[in-house]
């Protein structure tokens, strides 16, 4: 016994839409909360060189389970595994918020993103469910407006209870939002039920699994942890290889597969899903580590530093209408993530070139210019996709994009960080009055300690271990844009289409 997705005329459109803003405000807000606050979870708990897990756990949990949410979604409908997603990213906050050491936090971020991963996928979908595709650019923009309204609650709620309680209670905001959207689904969605007999993928799951999973580990501890050539090193990639070339051939002979091939040669899907992974290695990057140059370089406060964020979002909030309106208007979309991905190239070799006296208005342009790519790529990837392909494929087409963006952002935070400690460590190396368990667990609190002359080096060594970072993101916005050149046109219409169509 099963129950299928809730139809529209179950409940108003309105109620639909409520409830899925409030799903996405969930998710996105625990994306941007924690970034103001690693500064001084690494000062509080140790370990620079774990920074980047911070936010890697949750988004290696969350793209793990991403497909599995989209596939058992469409067969079993929205609603239970709305449930179920809410309920595991709850337990993962109250043990996030509980936490007493590096490992417990990165464990408890680890089984948030079990939850987490399948609020975007789930709230995308039931929008491809009730909204026909001409509408859904315009919804899409509500849902990037609540992404961006938590890129400015997420810092300054991280600051403020840095500043004023701990920065343990970045987690518990969470419950709050959680038990709200439990209450809009309860009462929005009602449960249908009808024998269905499905088969899953569960080879499929598993070797997706093993291959994201080892793929991320490789990025992150090679050539830092483990030498390249190093036995543990060697097992991950072998893992990655083998576990990916064997769900290649599982999927393929699969009778329901977790991630259909068959989707990879529609060019609007994996022409998005590489746009979507681009956008996801930009932001991600973004967010992680501007709190560290504003806080430890600029001598910003954690409130004061989420505040100066704030430019991206006015990119975000100004690009994403003008994106919807068009799409709504013109019923065409392939112009958008063109000039997104353009803005993206720009912003971030602008941002290869800060430095210590950077006016931070000139940041602040900077990052919105970011913010404007951001804003013409997100209403577009996930409405485009939707609109290419049959409706009882929506959950698992909609999840493998979210999958790629994903992965972009897990990647790129793992890179970031490798690139990131390996430039602090060097410009450290040696520096009179800094241990190297001083460089591990660099934060505000630390420089502030600092006699001015070292205080000095240490701004510079971030400023420098920086530049790389965001030339490499340079380098991934510019072959996004080459490849948005490649999407092809699908004219978005104003009517559902029928499942099977």
């Amino acid at each position: 016994m099963t129950d299928i997705t809730a139809q529209p005329e179950k409940s108003s459109i309105a109620v639909v839409i409520s409830s899925v803003a409030v799903l996405l405000l969930l998710a996105s807000l625990d994306q941007t909360i924690v970034s103001t606050a690693l500064p001084t979870i690494v000062a509080d708990l140790g370990g620079l060189d774990h920074l980047s897990w911070v936010v890697t756990a949750y988004i290696l949990s969350s793209t793990v389970v991403a497909p599995l949410y989209g596939k058992l979604s469409d067969l079993y409908g929205r609603r239970i595994m709305v449930f179920i997603a809410v309920g595991l990213f709850l337990a993962g906050s109250v043990f996030c918020g509980l936490s007493q050491s590096m490992t417990a936090l990165i464990v408890s971020r680890a089984i948030q993103g079990l939850g987490g991963g399948g609020l975007f996928v789930l709230a995308l979908s039931i929008i491809g469910d009730v909204i026909a595709p001409q509408d859904r650019g315009k919804v899409q923009v509500v849902f990037t407006a609540v992404f961006s309204i938590s890129s400015i609650i997420g810092p300054l709620l991280g600051g403020f209870f840095v500043e004023n309680l701990s920065w343990h209670w970045i987690f518990y905001i969470n419950l709050p939002f959680g038990i709200a959207a439990l209450a809009g689904f309860a009462l929005g969605f009602k449960a249908h039920p009808k024998q269905v007999k499905h088969k899953i993928d569960y080879a499929g799951a598993v070797l997706l699994t093993l291959a994201l999973g080892s793929l991320v580990l490789i990025s992150s501890l090679g050539g830092r942890t483990f030498g390249w050539g190093s036995p543990e090193m060697l097992i991950m990639i072998a893992v990655c290889a083998v576990s990916g070339a064997a769900f290649l051939w599982v999927e393929g002979r699969a009778v329901e597969p977790v991630l259909p091939l068959r989707l990879f040669r529609n060019n609007v899907f994996w022409v998005t899903s590489i746009v979507g992974f681009v956008a996801g290695a930009t932001i991600f990057g973004a967010l992680t580590f501007l709190p560290l140059y504003l806080q430890i370089v600029r001598g910003a406060t954690p409130t004061v530093s989420g505040w100066l964020l704030i430019p991206m979002t006015f990119g975000i909030l100004a690009a994403a209408p003008f994106a919807g309106r068009y799409m709504g208007r013109e019923g065409k979309y392939r112009i958008l993530p063109i000039i997104g991905t353009a803005c993206l190239s720009v912003g971030t070799l602008l941002l290869t070139t800060l430095t210590a006296t950077t006016p931070l208005p000139l940041v602040g342009v900077y990052i919105a210019v970011v913010g404007v790519g951001l804003g013409c790529i997100f209403p577009v990837v996930t409405t485009a996709v939707q609109n290419a392909v049959a409706r009882e494929q929506i959950g698992t087409a909609t999840a493998a994009g979210l999958m790629f963006r994903q992965v972009g952002g897990s990647l790129a935070v793992a890179l970031y960080g490798a690139l990131f400690a390996g430039g602090m460590a060097r410009a450290l190396d040696g520096v009179p009055g800094v241990t190297p368990e001083m460089a591990n667990e660099i934060g505000p609190q630390t420089v502030a300690g600092l006699p001015d002359a070292v205080r000095s080096v240490v701004s510079d060594g971030v400023v420098a271990a920086l530049h790389p970072v965001y030339l490499v993101a340079f380098f991934v916005a510019v072959i996004g844009f080459g490849f948005s050149w490649l999407l092809k046109e699908i004219p978005l219409t104003n009517r559902m289409v029928p499942k099977g169509e």
